[in-house]
C-alpha cells in the first residue's frame, strides 16, 4: 500500500500476482536437484538429442543429472538419520553406483544398435516408442538446458511452467470477476497444492496443467461472448497437449464437448443470458469436437503406440514380461481392484476428496455454467488415471488434473465471504444475480454486459 496524501491508494493486482509467483520461484531454491522421477531421463534425453548430442553425449549429460539428484538425496536422507547423521556423507558412493547401473544398461542396447529415436535406450525399444511420441515437452526444454545447462535449466523450465499455470488460475477467476483476494487465492492454491509439487517435477505433468488451465481460460471467455478468443485458446490448448501428450489432448477435447452438449441441452432452462450464448458455446464444442476428430486421425497417421500397446506396457510392466493374452480381461479386473483399493486410503486420509467435493461445490453454485467446464476439465485426470491403473506410480501425479477443481472452486466457494470486505476496492463488478435470492442468474463471464437488464 502507498499513501497519497491522505488517500491509501492499493497496489494493483498484477503486483500481488508477481509477488505471489517470485515467492514460490525463492522457495523453490530449497529443491534444485532430486525432482527428477525415471521419466524425466527420457524426456531429458530427447530434449539433448533435439540440441544436436550424440546418444552417448546425451546418456552421459542425463545420467549425471539423474545420478546428481540420487545423491543429493541421500545425503540428505542421511543427515537425518538418528544413528547414522555423524558419518561421511554416502553422496559420492551413491553416485558412482548410480552411474555404473546406468550405464551397464544403456552401453549394451547402444552396443545391440538400439539408436534408433531421439531418446537414449534406457528401456526396451517399445516402451521408448512411447515417448518418442512426446516431442512437446523436450522441444520446450531445448533452449533452457541450452543456454542454462541441465540442471538449472530444467529448474528454471520448472518453475516458468507451475508460475504460469499459477497465473493462469488467477486469470480464470479474473474472467469470471471474482474478487481480486478470490483470485489471488486460486493462484496460491495452485502453488501449494500437489498441483504445484508435481508441476514443479521435470516431466509433462507440468504443462497438462498449465495447457488444461490455459483450455479452462477459453471457456470462461466463451461464457463472456469472446468467441474468437476462446477457441484461439481452446484451439491452441488442444493443439499443445497433441505434441505433449496426444492421449491428454484426447481426453479433454472430449470432455470440453460433453461439457458444452450438456450446456446446450440445459440451455433453455437457464435463464436469457446464457441463452445468449449459444454461439460461443457451439463454436468451443465444435472446436472440443474437432480436437478429438484430429487427435485421433493424426495419431493413426504418426504411427503413435495404439491403446493396446499401452495396455500391454502397463500390464507386462513396461514390457519386462511376455504379452498378455487376454490384455483388456486382465485390464478391466485391475481396474477394478485399484479403485477400490484407491478408495480406501483416500478415506483413510480424506484431503483430496473433501477438496473435490468443496471445489465442485463452489463452482456449481456459484458459476453453474463455468462449473459445468471445470468439473469436465478436472475429469482429465480421473480418465488418465482410470487408463493407468498403477497404485504405485510417485504419488497421485496421473490424476493431478483434478487438482484443477480446488484450485478454481475452493476460492469461488470463498467468495461471498471476502465480497463484502472488498466490495468498494475491487475494480472488476461481482457476479450478476437476480432478485430472486440465492439463485445465481448465470456465471459472472457469461452475464456481463450480455443483459444489461438483470439487477446486481
Amino acid at each position: 500500500m502507498t499513501v497519497v496524501g491522505p488517500f491509501v491508494k492499493p497496489r494493483p493486482p498484477r503486483f500481488w500476482v508477481v509477488v505471489l509467483a517470485v515467492v514460490f520461484a525463492l522457495l523453490q531454491l530449497a529443491n534444485v536437484t532430486g525432482r527428477d522421477t525415471p521419466d524425466t531421463k527420457n524426456y531429458l534425453s530427447y530434449a539433448l538429442s533435439l540440441r544436436g548430442a550424440s546418444k552417448h553425449e546425451a546418456a552421459a549429460a542425463t545420467i549425471d543429472y539423474a545420478c546428481a539428484g540420487r545423491a543429493s538425496i541421500a545425503r540428505r536422507n542421511q543427515s537425518v538419520n538418528v544413528v547414522h547423521f555423524r558419518e561421511p556423507s554416502p553422496a559420492r558412493r551413491v553416485a558412482e553406483e548410480c552411474r555404473r547401473d546406468q550405464w551397464g544398461w544403456v552401453s549394451k542396447r547402444l552396443s545391440a544398435g538400439q539408436t534408433a529415436g531421439h531418446t537414449v535406450p534406457f528401456m526396451p525399444p517399445r516402451f521408448m516408442r512411447i515417448f518418442e511420441a512426446r516431442p512437446g515437452y523436450p522441444v520446450f526444454l531445448v533452449p533452457f538446458i541450452t543456454v542454462l545447462g541441465v540442471k538449472w535449466g530444467l529448474w528454471t523450465s520448472s518453475v516458468l511452467i507451475t508460475v504460469t499455470g499459477g497465473v493462469l488460475a488467477f486469470l480464470v477467476l479474473r474472467t469470471l470477476r471474482a474478487p481480486t483476494i478470490a483470485a489471488l487465492t486460486g493462484q496460491a492454491l495452485f502453488y501449494v497444492l500437489p498441483c504445484g509439487t508435481t508441476a514443479m517435477r521435470p516431466m509433462t505433468e507440468g504443462l497438462l496443467l498449465t495447457l488444461t488451465l490455459a483450455a479452462l481460460w477459453g471457456c470462461a471467455l466463451a461464457l463472456e461472448g469472446r468467441t474468437r478468443a476462446a477457441t484461439a485458446l481452446v484451439g491452441g490448448s488442444l493443439a499443445a497437449l497433441f505434441a505433449v501428450k496426444h492421449s491428454q489432448a484426447l481426453f479433454l477435447g472430449l470432455c470440453l464437448a460433453g461439457a458444452c452438449a450438456v450446456l446446450g441441452i440445459r440451455r433453455g432452462g437457464l435463464r436469457q443470458p446464457l441463452r445468449r450464448l449459444a454461439r460461443p458455446l457451439r463454436e468451443v464444442g465444435v472446436v472440443a469436437a474437432c480436437g478429438v476428430a484430429v487427435t485421433l486421425l493424426a495419431a493413426k497417421v504418426l504411427g503413435y503406440p495404439s491403446e493396446s500397446e499401452s495396455l500391454q506396457d502397463l500390464l507386462t510392466a513396461h514390457f519386462s514380461r511376455p504379452d498378455r493374452g487376454r490384455p483388456w480381461s486382465d485390464f478391466l479386473d485391475l481396474e477394478v481392484n485399484f479403485w477400490v483399493e484407491w478408495l480406501r486410503r483416500e478415506f483413510w486420509q480424506p484431503f483430496f476428496p473433501t477438496a473435490l467435493l468443496a471445489g465442485a461445490w463452489g463452482a456449481l453454485r456459484q458459476r453453474p455454467a463455468f462449473g459445468v467446464f471445470l468439473v469436465a476439465g478436472a475429469l482429465t485426470g480421473v480418465l488418465n488415471q482410470a487408463g493407468h491403473p498403477d497404485i504405485n506410480i510417485y504419488g497421485d501425479r496421473l490424476i493431478v488434473l483434478a487438482w484443477v477443481l480446488p484450485v478454481v472452486g475452493l476460492p469461488l466457494l470463498l467468495e461471498q465471504v471476502v465480497r463484502p470486505r472488498v466490495r468498494g476496492l475491487d475494480t472488476v463488478p461481482g457476479p450478476l444475480r437476480t432478485h430472486a435470492g440465492p439463485n445465481t442468474a448465470m456465471d459472472a463471464g457469461a452475464g456481463a454486459g450480455l443483459d444489461a437488464g438483470v439487477a446486481r
